[in-house]
């Protein structure tokens, strides 16, 4: 049997056991049929088969994850001893999977399914969208996009290749104890009309200046630059720490606004197509390197900013400042009450006294989840796969998170206030702003438009 309908038939096998279970219960199915992960326990032919480009710390941690779901047939990486060190990995690929330094080698092969995308940030969009024209369906780490043109095009795609999955890896929209009972509790208006919220993403690290020294051997820092301008090789512009430079990634505003910034506007509703701030005031601001029209003079230090009070303004008149200086987490003010949440912890008086206590059911869970059971972010991933429909932290809406988070990074970069218009998608009477919106890549590094 040829590879192609060896895929085809796999997929169909998945789309028939769905359907099976949902005859038998009159459409619906059961919490109970999903008490295993789908496909865990399941014959070859009907798991996915993945391929995990990026196999860095977080690469190898989403690898470990995927690898519950599916079986992993290769790994990719410019750094030879992360995909090495993945390749032997008894989690991921147990020594039998193949391993390439240049991605485009996994999104050609046909029994191929599903890839993970763990690269840095800047790298996101122009594979996510090669592998939707491939026919793969996708996870991709956050932050999604790097540009707020970024955002367009991979919307674009995904819209153009509606067959195929798409998953942010924003897992917090997972966290039913403390994200989903703060946007349940916004939602069913128990803290009143929402007037402000504060959300704290800390500021990021400054060092510097770094030196030039010899690429590793192992490292092709060529294609690790991919579209973003050639520079000699620093060992801090490199793997993790390349979040503190606006040419690989928004620093903080991208880092952990697309955590935070995300449940703040799924709150507050404004995650929607054409929604979204009209004023960005980034006035008060500060970057660690002199700035000269929104970009950084010198090249040997971080330069993202790292304090800041970013204040955004909705069309409804609710504030929401983005800022370095509050904890981490995302502050609720609503006229009956106020609430604070983050990864350890909710609290606040409406918590205290449970106000949610008769408004915070299953099925409110079950419609957060866009209908579909509570369960961990991966398995969503694979169960949407197997039936269709929306996975939690889907694409449509991050983008909207995403345009938020740029325009805080711009108004930042330049120090003023722009304007915003959500219908449009467009940087409005600010030309300089406007400009900040794209990048040119490098050569042979275009992202595709479809």
């Amino acid at each position: 049997m040829s590879s192609t309908r060896q895929r085809s038939t796999r997929r169909e096998a998945i789309r028939s056991t769905a359907g099976s279970v949902a005859a038998l219960t009159g459409g619906f199915v059961p919490a109970f049929a999903w008490t295993t992960p789908a496909f865990a326990n399941r014959a070859a032919a009907d798991r996915p088969r993945i391929g995990c480009i990026g196999t860095g710390s977080m690469g190898t941690g989403d690898a470990h994850g995927h690898a519950e779901f599916g079986d992993i047939l290769a790994v990719c990486d410019v750094d030879d001893r992360h995909a090495q060190r993945a390749k032997h990995d008894e989690r991921i690929g147990k020594g039998k999977a193949d391993a390439y330094r240049d991605y485009r080698k996994v999104l050609e092969r046909p029994d191929i399914d599903v890839v993970s995308i763990v690269t840095p940030d800047h790298w996101h969009v122009k594979i996510a969208i090669e592998a939707l024209q491939a026919g793969k369906h996708v996870f991709c780490q956050k932050p999604l996009s790097l540009t707020l043109e970024e955002n367009r095009l991979v919307r674009a795609a995904a819209e153009k290749y509606p067959k195929q999955q798409f998953l942010i890896g924003t897992q917090q929209r997972s966290d039913r104890d403390r994200f989903l009972r703060a946007v349940n509790m916004v939602h069913k208006g128990l803290l009143g009309d929402i007037v402000n919220v504060t959300v704290g993403i800390n500021g990021a690290p400054t060092g510097g200046p770094f030196p030039v020294v010899d690429v590793p051997k192992e490292l092709d820092w060529e294609m690790w630059q991919g579209q973003a301008k050639a520079e000699p090789y620093r060992e801090k512009r490199c793997h993790y720490e390349f979040r503190w430079w606006y040419e690989y990634s928004g620093g903080k505003f991208t880092d952990w606004g697309a955590h935070h910034v995300d449940i703040a506007q799924w709150a507050l509703r404004e995650d929607a197509r054409g929604k979204g701030p009209v004023r960005i005031d980034g006035t008060d601001s500060k970057h660690p390197v002199p700035f000269k029209d929104g970009y950084p003079t010198v090249a040997d230090s971080y330069n993202t900013s790292h304090d800041f009070a970013v204040k955004c303004v909705f069309p409804s008149g609710v504030g929401m400042v983005v800022d370095s200086r509050s904890d981490n987490g995302i502050l609720f003010e609503g006229t009956k009450g106020r609430i604070f949440v983050n990864r350890e912890k909710i609290v606040g008086k409406p918590i205290e006294e449970q106000w949610d206590k008769d408004h915070f059911t299953d099925a409110d869970v079950v419609a957060l989840y866009k209908g579909k059971p509570f369960e961990g972010h991966k398995q969503n991933f694979y169960r949407c796969i197997r039936e269709g429909g929306l996975p939690v932290s889907d694409l449509f809406s991050h983008v909207i998170a995403m345009n938020t988070c740029h325009l805080t990074a711009i108004a930042a970069r330049l120090g003023r206030t722009i304007r915003w218009d959500p219908q449009t998608e467009t940087i409005v009477g600010d030309d300089q702003a406007a400009g900040l919106a794209a990048r040119t890549p490098r050569a042979g590094y275009e992202i595709p438009r479809v």
